[in-house]
This record gives C-alpha cells, structure tokens and sequence, in this order.
C-alpha cells in the first residue's frame, strides 16, 4: 500500500528562512502569512553553522525563538535537517566527507551538497547533529514533521570519492557473495576484465573512451541510490526514535535514487519540488510542446510513489542563480495555475518556495513571493487568492485521489540501464514523452507508474490501457504478469528494443522480444538503429488517419509473425523492409497486446488511441480545446474536475452539464470562458 499525506483540507505554506533576515521582520512576516491563509513554515535545512558554530558546541535557541513566535501565530514548522550544507569546520577538518569527480578530483567547500554518503566520518557526524537536533525540537508544539535532508542527489548524483568505492566493494560483496558471482554477472570474461581480488573494483574511473563496463555502470546506480537510503535511514531511525508523534518526508524526485524504496522503507510520505518555469531554460523542439504543462508528467511520477503528497517547493516567482537557471517572471495567473497542477496531481500540502527574495548568496535571482523591499506585489496577491480558495474547497479537496484509465509504466532498472545504453534510452525519453502529450491533449488523465518487484496484478488490473515502451531489461517473471494483466481483459502496448536483456543489463540468447515474443506472437527478423545517414522508414497504416508520410523514427524492428492471431496493424512503407510488419496486434484470453517496431510519435501515438477507441474521462460532462488540462480528484463518492488553462489567451470551453465552480461559486453550463491561465473546479458528483 502506498504511502500517503494525511490532511484534513488543503494547506498552503511556505518556506521560510529566518536566519537571512533582521527579527525585528518576523512577526510581520507571520501575521501576513496567516493573513494569507499559509500555515506552515518549512526551515532549518540549511543552517548546520548556526547549530552547530564548533564541532561539539551546539545552539538551538535561535530557532526555538522563531518557533516560539510561529506558534504564537498559529503556524506548524518542518524541520528539515541541515546535512545537505556541511559547515566550513567540518569539510576542512574532515576533508575525506567530501565528494569527488570521476578522475578523483575532491568538490571542495562553498556550494551545497559537496559530500558523500559513505564517509563513516560524515554519517558519524550528520547522527550527531540531527540526535541533538529532534531532542532539542521534539516536544516544540510548532513541530508537525521532519525533512530528511534537502533533494538527495539533487545537483550531483554520481560519487566517486575514495570512501565511496569502499563502499561500492562491500555493497557487491553483499549482493553477489563471490567474485565469480561478480565476474558473470559482469561478464568480465569479455576483454580480460577478470576480477581476481575484491581490492580490484572500483566505481567508474577514467578510462580509454571513457566507456564503462556497462553492467558495472548499472550496477554503480543501484549502489548510488542503496548507499542514498542508507545514509538516509540514519536520520529516519534518530527521528523515529526520539519523535515518533511526527512525520518524516523528503523532497524532490532525483537521478540514481530509487524513491519507491526510499518511502517504502524510511517515510511516512514524498515529497516534490515544483518548477515548471524549467521549461523555459530548456525548451523542447517538439511541435506544440507541452512546456510547463509538461510538470504534470513530474507531478504523476510522485503521485506513483505517494498518492496524495507534499509539494515541498513550489515555484513562486522568477528563478535563477547569478550565474545559471535563469528563468523569467511568470506571468500573471501562472502561480496559480501551477499551484493547482499540483493540487490536481495529489498535493494536499503545497508549500511554495519562498516568502522572501535573499539578497545574498548564490540564489539572489531565486525570487519568493516577496521582493527584496518586502512591499505587496502581484505574487503576494496571486497566492493570497490561492489561500482564500483553499480555505474554500480545502476539507473537500484533501485525500481525494487522482483518476486515470492509462498507465504508462517505467522501471529504475530500464532508466539506469538507458543512461549509458544509445540503443534504448533515447527511445525511452522520446516515447513517454509522446504519449504523455497526446494523452494530455485528448484529456485522457494518466498515471507514470513504476514496476517494482512488488507489483502485481492488482496493481496493474485498474488500468485499461498500459504503454510499457522500451523495457530492454525483462525477466521472465515480469512477462507472466503482463500476460496475466492481458489476459485478464488489459490493453498492453510494447515500443522497439524490448526484452533483449536480462537484470544484469546481457543480452539473452533467445528471440527478440525475448520474455514477451510468446505474448506477443512475434519476433524480431532484422533491426536498424536510426542515426546519422541510416534511411528512416515511412509508415503505412490502412484504416487509420496517420498522415501520409508519417515515419518510424529511432529504431526500426522488421517483424516475423509467429502464429495465425496475429494482426498486422501497420506496415513499412519505404527502405529494404518495405512491406515488412511495423505494428501488430493480438488478442489474448479478454484484452489485447500490441507491438511496435519504433520509438513513439505523436501520430503514431494518435493513430494508435484510435484504432484502441480511448476517450476523454469527463466527456460527458465538459469539451474542453487542447490548451486546457482535464483530470479528477474524486474522494468518498464526490468526484471534483480541475481544468487548467496553460494558453496565455482565454479559451472557451462547453460544459455539458449544470455544475458549480467551486472557486468562483459560479452555475456553469453551456459555453464558458476560462481566462488565461484560469482554474476551475468543478463538481461533477452525481447526486
């Protein structure tokens, strides 16, 4: 069972970072905020130096003056704890805490997350602090939780330092037992890579090519994020111990960590950090790409790991460093709008980053929702707004959990595997990305769900459609249950390069699509990868509205059918294949299983919804243009449909049903306007 926040309504807060400001601010900032309707206040996980100014010495009046002045204004506190900023005592005295580059180079003192997880000394030294730390905060009223850390592997998440290929050595010891066990599994026999002594392995280090052993590589990722939880379980096991009447999180979804197992094993919930204005600093090629639309992809990967959560950063204003990240002001209504994308997602607890600008340090250009003069602004007045609304809709809203009919399933396996591997992880990124737009576009609601070895068929059995794109690492376990779901009445849709790898990231011996060819009913005949001047295939597709010319792009399978059930859905129209099957079909016990010889595309993805006759959710009660995101929140038998309008020009929508605007209080029905960057929230429970 998931691990979900557990609120009574929606709540705002807000960060706060009391030692960047003179007290004498304090009491205002707090008797704004409550005017604001936020509650909660999240600080303290970057003030390790205050804490503790000398090793040994500690100070934690100045945050309990603040608490003392919170709780007098009725705000609740998140304590993070500190370890994700050593103090310049501790990294110079003890440099070995310190990370390193591949080439060993160590990251010295002066940014943030700079250490690493395995330095005995390091772990020694965060226990200490974070003992001292709850036992001094445990019994504060202000205090409802705790953050672990801030955004584990955030900014650096490969590490190289000497402590971490000692513990890289016991880790594999521990997994594999043997060096021949290590050996195999590594297929070290290729190229005299043979191990004899476990003094011999190391993580990643410079080489010819800089081209790694790649089932050492995989293997590196999973140390990375094994070593990540333990060295977070430290703090869980000190706060669960000392304050078990308050809940533990951590924030944000970050490379080489695997967060299911993280909440599973420490949490009490996750936590994400939201900033769709990212999507400027990196804008997609895509034609009518999703920008910061493209967060509600974000949203639902927490939402697999926490149903209802936290968003613990919420952007609030212009973002940048003085010298990187430099995103522009949002515009008005968009901080409303992406606070609601939040709420949509799962977000019962929206916490927005920051009350107030810093006017030093690296993150100058960081704005809150204040400026440096402190003086009221139209972000002030946006989240204000916010704040009024959820004191609204709050007891409605909180709990309520998100509604789709698709899944579009991942595994850490296949994504760690895909970082080093051109032949399937590019194919991974392109697909999921079609998919999740169009499906937005269609408004078909749907959730990024992630394969565990836990997962069964229940878990997978509420889906009607299930998109697994690109799973080059398959077990033949894993294709039992995906027959199972199949079988059992599912839509199963496979992409190119899957189920030619076994766990260890070998290739099998066996058939492409290896595990799945039975499923399928096919195998692989022949197979070019798309790159440079290799010739990419069009497509033919009778029956289906794919335009002319539509091509098969980053890989293309030749397929062989194996077995008189199997329907050719789609042909190659052009190159040496030309004729050969691109797509079939084949029904199995109630459901069916398509198989794709390419990366997804956009048409391919809306040629594909087509021929399986998906259809909006809400369509019997709104018609909504493509601009406008659809999706449920529904709790206890009342359903609440959100639309959210990401076009910088009003839209009109068409309500087929008399409703209410739970924001506005407003009778819709019929033809609606929705403004620019607007939200709705409408009732849609049948009565």
């Amino acid at each position: 069972m998931a691990k979900s926040i557990q609120m009574n309504e929606l709540t705002l807060g807000v960060c706060y970072y009391p030692e960047h400001w003179p007290e004498e601010l304090w009491e205002d900032d707090f008797r704004r905020m409550r005017e604001m309707n936020i509650s909660v206040i999240r600080m303290a996980e970057f003030a390790w130096a205050m804490l503790e100014p000398e090793e040994g010495k500690f100070d934690f009046g100045f945050f309990h003056r603040v608490m003392d002045l919170a709780h007098r204004y009725g705000l609740k506190v998140i304590l993070g704890t500190p370890t994700a900023t050593p103090p310049a005592w501790l990294t110079h005295k003890y440099p070995e805490v310190l990370n390193a580059n591949v080439e060993g180079v160590l990251y010295r003192h002066g940014m943030r997350r700079h250490y690493n997880y395995s330095s005995p000394k390091y772990r020694e030294l965060c226990a200490i602090i974070v003992r001292k730390m709850v036992d001094a905060y445990k019994d504060h009223p202000a205090v409802i939780g705790w953050q672990i850390d801030n955004e584990l592997n955030c900014e650096m998440n490969v590490f190289y330092s000497e402590a971490d290929h000692v513990a890289f050595r016991a880790w594999l010891q521990e997994r594999y037992a043997t060096l021949d066990k290590l050996n195999k599994a590594w297929g070290t026999v290729f190229w005299s890579q043979t191990y004899t002594d476990w003094e011999q392995v190391y993580l990643t280090r410079p080489m010819v090519n800089q081209s790694p052993n790649p089932h050492l590589a995989l293997d590196e990722k999973r140390f990375i994020s094994a070593n990540a939880i333990s060295f977070a379980r430290i703090q869980a096991d000190l706060i669960r111990e000392l304050a078990p009447h308050h809940w533990i999180t951590t924030n944000g979804t970050f490379g080489h960590l695997d967060s299911h197992e993280l909440t599973d094993e420490l949490l009490d919930f996750y936590s994400y950090d939201s900033y769709p204005q990212f999507s400027t600093i990196f804008p997609s090629d895509d034609e009518n790409p999703l920008a910061d639309r493209a967060w509600s992809l974000n949203l639902s990967n927490t939402r697999s790991i926490s149903p209802n959560f936290c968003v613990m950063e919420q952007q609030s204003g212009p973002g940048g460093w003085v010298d990187r990240i430099e995103m522009g002001t949002p515009r008005p209504g968009q901080i409303r709008l992406w606070s609601y994308q939040s709420v949509l997602h799962g977000t019962d607890l929206l916490v927005y980053f920051r009350w107030r600008t810093a006017t030093m340090g690296t993150e100058i250009y960081w704005h809150g929702i204040n400026d440096y003069h402190n003086r009221p602004n139209r972000r002030v007045r946006e989240v204000a707004q916010v704040g009024e609304e959820f004191g609204k809709i709050g007891a409605l809203i909180a709990g309520a959990t998100y509604q789709a009919e698709v899944a579009i399933l991942q595994d850490y396996d296949n994504v760690w595997d895909g970082e080093l591997d051109r032949w399937h992880g590019p194919l991974q990124w392109k697909s999921v990305r079609a998919w999740y737009k169009q499906l937005q576009y269609r408004h078909i609601p749907a959730d990024l769900i992630t394969l565990r070895a836990k997962t069964d068929l229940d878990d997978l059995a509420k889906y009607k459609v299930i998109v697994y794109p690109h799973a080059a690492i398959m077990t033949d376990e894993t294709a039992e249950l995906l027959t199972k779901y199949v079988e059992q009445g599912g839509k199963l849709i496979f992409g190119a390069r899957t189920g030619y790898k076994d766990m260890t990231g070998q290739c099998y011996m066996r058939p492409f699509p290896g595990p799945v060819a039975e499923l399928c009913g096919i195998t692989i005949e022949d197979f070019t990868l798309i790159k440079g001047t290799v010739g990419v295939a069009e497509l033919q597709w009778e029956g289906s509205s794919l335009p002319a010319g539509t091509k098969a792009v980053g890989f293309n399978e030749v397929l062989s059918i194996e077995g008189t059930d199997v329907d050719i859905v789609a042909a190659y129209a052009t190159e040496y294949y030309k004729g050969m099957p691109a797509l079939t079909r084949r029904a199995v016990g109630e459901g069916k299983v398509w198989y794709y010889g390419a990366a997804f595309s956009e048409p391919v993805v809306d040629a594909l919804l087509e021929e399986i006759g998906l259809v909006a959710l809400a369509a019997d009660w709104v018609e909504a243009p493509a601009e406008v995101e659809v999706g449920i929140r529904s709790n206890k038998g009342s359903d609440y449909l959100f639309l959210l309008n990401y076009a910088s020009e009003p839209v009109l929508l068409t309500v087929k049903q008399s409703t209410t605007d739970l924001l506005s209080g407003a009778q819709l029905e019929g033809s609606t306007e929705l403004p620019a960057y607007g939200v709705m929230v409408l009732d849609i429970t049948k009565r």
